[in-house]
């Protein structure tokens, strides 16, 4: 048996309050997720990133472009 699902998706905001090297973010369906990790060291860098100074609990917005 054979489904085909057909949506339109808008999205007004989007908040994101954490994500990691091993998080998903589906938005939509699927009929299945296959899990894959890379990582790459594309700069060369040779120390740990410096510590994060900023308040964490300061509203982070990803801007989205509207709708066509």
């Amino acid at each position: 048996m054979n489904w085909n699902v057909q949506q339109t998706i808008t999205i007004g905001q989007l908040r994101i309050d954490g994500i990691t090297n091993s998080s998903v973010l589906q938005i939509g369906s699927a009929g299945s997720i296959q899990a894959l990790s890379q990582l790459y060291n594309t700069g060369g860098f040779t120390e740990p990133a410096p510590e994060l100074k900023e308040d964490l609990n300061a509203l982070s917005l990803v801007p989205l472009p509207n709708p066509r």
